[in-house]
């Protein structure tokens, strides 16, 4: 009989949690989004609970609807190399547009961080979404790329940052100090890329880490962000609404990536989830109801009303129901909108609900229980092919990662379906990513 399916864990940080008003419970530390200590300790939470990564997002552009956690922050990638010194095995992953970067200077700051971290590094590649409606007029720009165009100028930008985190050999720097060669020319290569949007020379002033190169994560739900992440990613971030669509996604991606020509045991898929743990299930639902009285009427009704082309919400309270405001045939709503529409149909939920169900991933009800219940939940998405492992996108921090980690990270463990100690020390290791071959090196088919 063969032994069960590891379960991947990545940890979502993002100050005092993905709820939007986390910040405004009694015992949170309300600047945490800009306090290096307390990512210190969230990372080392995580790592205690032997997660294979810990993962940073970014916005390059923020306005009054903006989730407060996103309004003062850090930078991903300084940050994760910040953390690189305070943790020891954990993946650190970070994120960066390729809309809005150019390839050279993303692909040394990664391979630094790669570096820094002795192979721990992740690149969450991200073409950027104009939330905001202002992201290009922070770039000297007026109009954002349309998405179709934004994933042909992604395609190509990591195939340059690929090809300059190749430009050395293994084993190119020689350092040879009785003959004074210090590196072997015949093992440097430039790339010298002219595509439709780049020029490129090379070659890249870094060598290649550790683990050969940072792992590239995407969470593209598109369908012009599955054919990308198909091609490009190693680890995709998505998030379905029930096992049934987990299933249905996880097939259909999985076969798109060997239509790429690629191995789909070498991509992992992780479903995005929002545990809350209590000892009882109606004791978490509570948790939960106390999170959303927190939400203003003024914050949530700002958000639907851009969220649903200008949707003018009059007088209406936060209990009043979707579907009586005719929300589920909004037309101008958000692109998006349409993986929510059919939920958003049969439950008529509250606004105060909507509300998180648009910004988060609280619906997801496998998720709400006791730690035994929420245990359960996430063997069997693995053992039916929903995925391959979850990142964990806590309502509120550092409480809800500390609670998983004590609570339900035992339970798996005892189940041997997570780790109890890190074998490997990469990224790549933690994750059974083969480590990319240098193009020179790999031998004659």
């Amino acid at each position: 009989m063969s032994s069960p399916s590891r379960i991947a864990l990545a940890a979502y940080l993002v100050g005092t949690g993905m709820h939007i008003a986390s910040w405004r419970q009694p015992a949170a530390q309300a600047d945490a989004s800009i306090d290096l200590d307390f990512y210190r300790r969230l990372v080392r939470t995580a790592e205690r609970g032997f997660f294979d990564m810990a993962f940073l997002a970014d916005s390059l552009a923020v306005n009054e609807a903006s989730h407060p956690n996103i309004l003062n922050r850090f930078e991903p990638i300084t940050l994760i190399s910040a953390l690189a010194g305070a943790s020891e095995r954990i993946g650190l992953v970070a994120t960066a547009s390729t809309s809005y970067s150019e390839p050279f200077n993303l692909a040394r700051q990664f391979m630094s961080a790669d570096h820094i971290s002795a192979g721990r590094a992740g690149w969450n590649i991200v073409t950027t979404r104009d939330l905001s409606g202002s992201t290009a007029r922070n770039f000297n720009g007026t109009d954002h790329l349309e998405l179709s165009l934004r994933y042909r100028r992604a395609a190509e930008f990591v195939q340059v940052v690929r090809g300059l985190w190749d430009s050395w050999e293994d084993d190119a720097f020689v350092r040879d100090k009785a003959s004074g060669c210090f590196f072997d020319a015949d093992k440097l290569h430039r790339i010298a890329h002219k595509g439709e949007f780049f020029a490129v020379e090379g070659p890249l002033n870094i060598a290649r880490s550790p683990q050969g190169q940072p792992v590239r994560v995407q969470a593209g739900s598109s369908d012009d962000g599955q054919a990308f992440a198909a091609g490009a990613a190693e680890v995709i971030f998505v998030i379905q609404k029930n096992l049934e669509a987990g299933q249905a996604f996880y097939r259909a991606f999985k076969q798109k990536v060997a239509e790429a020509g690629r191995d789909p045991s070498q991509v992992r898929v992780l479903q995005g989830i929002s545990p809350i743990l209590a000892p009882t299930r109606q004791a978490a639902l509570d948790k939960l109801a106390a999170l959303e009285a927190l939400i203003t009427r003024e914050q949530a009704l700002q958000f639907l009303s851009d969220y649903f082309g200008g949707h003018d919400f009059g007088d209406a309270t936060l209990d009043a129901r979707a579907v009586d405001l005719g929300l589920h045939e909004a037309p101008n709503a958000r692109a998006d909108f349409r993986r929510f529409r059919t939920l958003v149909t049969q439950q008529n939920p509250t606004l105060r609900a909507l509300y998180s169900m648009l910004t988060g991933s609280m619906d997801l009800s496998d998720f709400i229980g006791t730690p035994q219940q929420v245990a359960d939940a996430l063997a069997h998405w693995v053992d039916e092919g929903a995925a391959d492992g979850f990142i964990l996108m806590a309502p509120s921090l550092p409480d809800g990662l500390e609670d998983f980690v004590d609570q339900v990270v035992p339970l798996l463990q005892a189940r041997g379906r997570v780790r109890t100690a890190y074998e490997g020390r990469t990224l790549r290791e933690h994750l059974g990513l083969q480590r990319p071959p240098h193009p020179a090196q790999q031998p004659a088919r």
